[in-house]
């Protein structure tokens, strides 16, 4: 079943994962969308916090030959002493002109726009292992709910076409968003970074007001969550912190589960293809022994919990 692309919504995307195993239930296809609200000290995917496309370099693969260089309008490459190519962001327009042009590699541009169909023409040649597995396709970013109508729209044909469906979301959106959306979703996977609203604030850059309000209201429509909860050493992580979450989570409905993520650094090279300074590279990841005890804590207020050591 395809769809009318002339009525479907377009959307911008960085990447879709096959065999996911970690964004639902089963072997899943994960769909990652470009943008996001927050800006979590922790976050594990920086490629997805602006909404346009961006340069990433990867210095290992450069060969210095100059072709990005003599492809940018905007000049603002060069080859620096040691042969590499470099960016001035300041001056980059984003056109992708120097990643066409870049021989080895080293260039790529993140972020292409996308429709439903060009989606739905990935997810259907995984369709056997869903089946097999219990598994299906999860929509996750960034905030996808950031493109709302194209996320809606392609839960719904997901839905439609019988695959198992998952929203992952942080629920920093309009409630009318998030409805709709969760509409056609078969489980939300909810991020629950911070109960505190000033340590929310502080360590993502917004308040957790809307983000609380639409977790309750959530839960009163009938679909199943699960809580996500980033376990960030120093930040998130102490007793106080967790029974709070814990108490809070216990008063909400329809929660089937609650899973810690661990927080760690594979984000670093990433930041460093983009040109940014990493802003967790002081932070240790927690070892296996807290993370256990955490889920112990959590388990005492009658929540079913699951741990991911990254």
């Amino acid at each position: 079943m395809t769809v009318d692309s002339t009525e479907a919504p377009t959307g911008r995307i960085f990447d879709i994962k096959k065999f996911a195993v970690h964004d639902g239930p089963g072997i899943r296809t994960t769909v990652f969308c470009k943008g996001c609200p927050l800006r979590c000290i922790w976050c594990h995917n920086p490629e997805s916090l602006e909404t346009t496309a961006e340069l990433a370099i990867s210095p290992d693969k450069c060969i210095g030959c100059g072709a990005c260089v003599e492809a940018c309008p905007a000049g603002a490459l060069r080859i620096d002493e040691q042969g590499i190519c470099e960016c001035n962001r300041d001056l980059c327009t984003r056109c992708g002109k120097c990643a066409a042009g870049c021989f080895s590699g080293a260039l790529e541009m993140i972020g292409r726009e996308v429709t439903v169909e060009d989606v739905m023409a990935e997810v259907r040649k995984d369709a056997p292992f869903y089946k097999t597995s219990g598994g299906g396709v999860t929509i996750s970013g960034g905030e996808p709910l950031i493109q709302g109508e194209f996320v809606t729209a392609l839960l719904r044909q997901c839905r439609s076409e019988g695959f198992h469906t998952a929203l992952d979301t942080s629920g920093h959106v309009p409630w009318e968003t998030l409805t709709a959306a969760a509409a056609h979703a078969d489980l939300v996977l909810y991020d629950l970074k911070h109960v505190d609203p000033g340590a929310h604030e502080k360590h993502t850059g917004a308040s957790n007001d809307l983000i609380i309000d639409n977790l309750r209201r959530l839960g009163g429509c009938g679909v199943d969550i699960e809580i996500r909860m980033p376990i960030v050493p120093g930040l998130n992580d102490s007793a106080r912190d967790i029974d709070a979450a814990g108490q809070f989570i216990r008063s909400l409905d329809n929660v089937v589960a609650v899973r810690l993520l661990a927080y760690h650094r594979l984000a670093a090279a990433k930041y460093a293809r983009l040109g940014r300074d990493d802003p967790s590279r002081d932070i240790d990841p927690p070892d296996k022994d807290h993370i256990k005890q955490i889920a112990e804590r959590l388990s005492g207020f009658s929540l079913t919990v699951f741990t991911e050591q990254g």
